[in-house]
């Protein structure tokens, strides 16, 4: 299964070795592919920046890790994209386009009401649902 992370799981995984990077370590033990785009990297290095500054380096760890893509353009359906945040529209565009089979996010201001739901063939996940449905826990 590709899984795309989103910007809050990589930050997450970046900052403390918890859950969250106990996850990414389960999914690709189990055969999963991390997936991201160039567009999440860098908001989760944005954030980095200006709130762990000291977890850099287990954040370039990780993405080697990570089958990163460049940012594209890619628009969604007018259907789809009124369920989601306009800033987070890039973030489930790119899953489409990786081919991914699920986006996992903490964010859940603005993909809560989507958790468990199918969009363009892509299930939106929290990080704990995610590990569930795949068995990983």
């Amino acid at each position: 299964m590709r899984v795309f992370l989103d910007a809050n799981v990589l930050f997450s995984a970046a900052k403390s070795d918890g859950a969250i990077r106990e996850l990414l370590r389960r999914l690709r033990v189990a055969g999963h592919v991390p997936c991201a785009d160039a567009y999440v990297v860098e908001e989760a290095r944005r954030n980095l920046l200006r709130k762990g500054e000291s977890a850099l380096q287990a954040f370039e760890g990780l993405l080697r890790s990570v089958e990163v893509a460049p940012f594209g353009r890619v628009g969604l359906p007018p259907a789809v994209a009124e369920l989601i945040h306009p800033k987070d529209r890039p973030i489930l565009a790119a899953a489409m386009a990786l081919r991914c089979d699920a986006l996992v996010t903490g964010d859940r201001t603005h993909f809560a009401a989507l958790y468990g739901r199918t969009l363009l063939g892509v299930r939106i996940e929290s990080p704990r649902s995610l590990a569930e449905h795949l068995k990983l826990l």
